[in-house]
C-alpha cells in the first residue's frame, strides 16, 4: 500500500469526501454545497499556502473554473439548446414520431429510441426529453396504454446517445478539457463515437425489447386524487345563518377557506368587501371542488346553483369548457426554483393548480398551500383551465404541458434556430472553431436574429450546473497539484495488483458508474480524469483508454432518479418509483459496462 500523502493532499482529499457527501443531500441546494466547498478550499490555500516545483498554488487560482473553456462551452450549449425548445425547432421530429406511432407501436418505439440517442449526441438531452414527453404521453392516452412502458426507455436512450460525442453532455466536455489541460491530445468530436455506438446498440436493444416488459404499469398520483374545480353560485336564503351579517362573518363560518370572487345583488355587482352585509337572494360567486362547495352550502345554509339551475343529483356541477393538464417543471422554466405565488402563476396563465407532485412520492393537493412550495426540476403540477388557454400555453413553448393532444410549440424562428445549431456543431466537428467559441457565437446569433431574448438566456443557464463545474475543476486542480491524484492512482493499483490491465480498466468504469449514480456526474468525471491518467502512466498504457473509461462510466446515470435531471422529469411524468430505476437502470449499466470493458482494451491493444 502507498504511504500516506502530505498534509495538503490529505486535507484536499478530506474536503473532497465532504463535498461528495454534500452533493448527495437533497435538502441542501447543489449551488449552496458547491459554493461552501469552493470557499473552504480557497480559504484553506489562502491561510496555508502550498508550494511545489511549479511554484505557489494561489487561492485565487481555484476560481479559474469560472473562465474555463469547458464551462464557457457548457453555458453556450445550454443557451443554444434552450432556443430549440423556445422556438419549437424540433417540432418536425415530433410530428414524424407522432404519425408513426399510429401504424406500428413496436417499430415506433425503436425509432424513438434511436432518434432520441442520435439527437442527444449533438444537443443536450433535456430539450430532447422535453420534446418527446408530450408526444409519448399523448400516444399513450389515445391508445389507452400506460406511458410508463415507454417514458423511461426514452429518457435512458438520451443518456446512452449523449456519451458518443464531445458535446453530447457537459460531462464529456469536462473530461476532454481536463485531459487536455493535463497534456493529452485533445479528443475530436467523433474520436470515441464508434465504441460509444457499439455499446449503445446493445443498450438500445435492451431498452427496446426487454425494459418495457420489466416495467410495471404506473399511473401518476395526480389524476387519481385531485378533483376538478367548478364555478358556482351560493344563494343566500332568508333563514341562512349568514343573512344580515357582514361577509367577513360568513367567511369565518367556512374557516376562511371560501374565496368569494364577486357578489351579485339583483342586477348590481358589488365588490366582495369584508364589511358588505349579506341580504336574502344575494349570489356569491365561488370556485372550488364539489365537496368544498357542498360544505359551504351546508355551513351557510345557502342554495347551490350552477348558472340558473340548482345543483342536485339530477343536475350536477358542470365545467364543459374546462380541461385538465399537467405542467412539468424543467430547467429554464419560469417556475424553476420559484413558488407559484412568487411567479404569479394563476394570474399570469389563468389556470387553477389542483395538485403538486414532487420527486419521490410527495403529493400536495389544493388544500396544502401549494402556492408556497418551492418548485424543482421534475415537479409536476396538475392544473385546470379553459381549453383554449391550455392550448395557447402549449403552443407558446414557455412551459412543458402534458395533455391528450400532440400539439407542439412552433414559431417562425424555428428554421433559424436549427441553422444556428447546425453551424455550431458543424464548425466544431470540422475543427474550424473550438466548441467554446462556436457555442458562444451560436448564442450571440440566437440573440441577434430573434431566436432568444435575454430573459430566455438567463432561464437557460443553470446556476447548479455552473457552480458544480467550477467547484469540480477547483477540486481537480487542488488534487492534482498536491499529489493526491497520484496517491489515489497508486492506491487503486495496489488494490488491483495482479489483475490484467483490461480488468483494471473495467474496474475504473464500474467505479465511475457507481459514483455518478450517487453524486454529481460532473464531479465524478473531473476528479476521476487525473486519477485515470496517473493509473495509465503507472501501467505504461495509453492514457486515452483510461480517460474514456472515466467518461463512459460517468455517463452511466441510469440506476437512480437523482443521477441526472432528465431522470426526474420522466420519473414523475411516468409515475415511476425509485425501485423502477434500479430495476431498469442496473441491467443497462451492466450491459454497457461489460461491452465497454471488452471494447476499450481491444481498441487500444491491451
Amino acid at each position: 500500500m502507498p504511504a500516506l500523502p502530505e498534509t495538503h493532499a490529505i486535507a484536499v482529499l478530506t474536503l473532497t469526501v465532504i463535498a461528495l457527501f454534500l452533493f448527495t443531500r437533497e435538502r441542501i441546494p447543489l449551488e449552496t454545497s458547491s459554493l461552501v466547498v469552493l470557499v473552504l478550499l480557497a480559504l484553506g490555500f489562502e491561510w496555508f499556502p502550498y508550494q511545489d516545483e511549479s511554484g505557489t498554488l494561489h487561492a485565487v487560482d481555484l476560481f479559474s473554473g469560472f473562465g474555463h473553456e469547458a464551462l464557457v462551452a457548457v453555458c453556450g450549449l445550454m443557451i443554444v439548446g434552450h432556443a430549440l425548445v423556445r422556438t419549437g425547432a424540433l417540432e418536425p421530429v415530433g410530428r414524424l414520431l407522432s404519425r408513426t406511432w399510429a401504424h406500428s407501436p413496436q417499430l415506433s418505439l425503436l425509432l424513438t429510441l434511436v432518434l432520441a440517442g442520435l439527437l442527444s449526441a449533438f444537443v443536450n438531452n433535456t430539450p430532447i426529453v422535453v420534446l418527446l414527453l408530450p408526444i409519448l404521453i399523448s400516444v399513450s392516452i389515445r391508445t389507452g396504454s400506460s406511458a410508463s412502458g415507454i417514458l423511461m426507455p426514452m429518457g435512458l436512450a438520451t443518456l446512452v446517445g449523449g456519451m458518443s460525442t464531445t458535446i453530447g453532455t457537459s460531462t464529456n466536455l469536462l473530461v476532454v478539457s481536463v485531459a487536455s489541460d493535463l497534456g493529452l491530445r485533445r479528443f475530436g468530436m467523433f474520436d470515441f463515437f464508434i465504441p460509444a455506438m457499439i455499446a449503445g446498440c446493445f443498450g438500445y436493444l435492451y431498452l427496446w425489447l426487454i425494459a418495457p416488459r420489466l416495467l410495471p404499469e404506473r399511473e401518476t398520483e395526480l389524476t387519481d386524487t385531485s378533483p376538478r374545480i367548478f364555478s358556482a353560485q351560493l344563494k343566500i336564503v332568508a333563514d341562512s345563518p349568514a343573512a344580515g351579517k357582514p361577509l367577513s362573518e360568513a367567511l369565518e363560518l367556512t374557516a376562511g377557506e371560501m374565496k368569494v370572487q364577486r357578489l351579485q345583488r339583483g342586477a348590481s355587482i358589488l365588490l366582495p368587501l369584508p364589511d358588505v352585509v349579506l341580504l336574502a337572494d344575494d349570489l356569491l360567486s365561488v370556485r372550488d371542488t364539489p365537496a368544498q362547495l357542498k360544505e359551504y352550502e351546508q355551513v351557510l345554509g345557502a342554495a347551490l346553483f350552477s348558472g340558473d339551475t340548482a345543483v342536485d343529483e339530477e343536475h350536477p356541477l358542470e365545467a364543459s369548457d374546462q380541461q385538465l393538464a399537467e405542467i412539468v417543471v424543467v430547467q429554464g422554466s419560469p417556475l424553476d426554483n420559484r413558488t407559484l405565488n412568487a411567479s404569479r402563476f394563476s394570474d399570469r396563465y389563468q389556470l387553477v393548480t389542483l395538485a403538486l407532485h414532487q420527486a419521490g412520492s410527495t403529493l400536495h393537493t389544493l388544500r396544502k398551500n401549494i402556492g408556497d412550495e418551492r418548485l424543482r426540476v421534475g415537479d409536476i403540477l396538475l392544473v385546470q383551465g379553459a381549453r383554449e388557454q391550455i392550448a395557447e400555453l402549449k403552443r407558446s413553448g414557455e412551459l412543458l404541458v402534458l395533455d391528450a393532444t400532440a400539439d407542439l410549440p412552433s414559431t417562425a424562428r424555428a428554421p433559424v434556430a436549427l441553422l444556428i445549431v447546425a453551424l455550431v456543431i458543424g464548425s466544431a466537428a470540422l475543427g474550424l472553431l473550438p466548441i467554446a467559441i462556436s457555442a458562444m457565437a451560436g448564442a450571440l446569433l440566437m440573440l441577434l436574429l430573434g431566436g432568444l431574448a435575454w430573459r430566455d438566456v438567463s432561464n437557460a443557464l443553470s446556476s447548479s450546473v455552473i457552480l458544480i463545474v467550477v467547484v469540480s475543476l477547483a477540486l481537480g486542480m487542488a488534487l492534482t497539484r498536491t499529489g493526491a491524484t497520484s496517491w489515489l492512482a497508486e492506491l487503486y493499483l495496489a488494490l488491483t495488483d495482479g489483475l490484467a490491465p483490461a480488468f483494471i480498466l473495467s474496474g475504473l468504469i464500474l467505479l465511475m458508474a457507481l459514483l455518478t449514480n450517487i453524486i454529481s456526474n460532473n464531479a465524478a468525471a473531473v476528479i476521476g480524469t487525473p486519477v485515470a491518467i496517473s493509473i495509465a502512466h503507472g501501467l505504461g498504457l495509453p492514457p486515452e483508454a483510461f480517460v474514456l473509461a472515466v467518461l463512459f462510466g460517468a455517463n452511466m446515470s441510469y440506476a437512480t432518479p437523482m443521477a441526472y435531471k432528465t431522470n426526474l422529469l420522466v420519473m414523475n411524468a411516468g409515475g415511476y418509483r425509485f425501485g423502477d430505476f434500479v430495476r431498469i437502470g442496473l441491467p443497462l449499466t451492466l450491459i454497457m459496462w461489460l461491452v465497454l470493458s471488452w471494447l476499450l482494451p481491444a481498441l487500444y491493444g491491451f
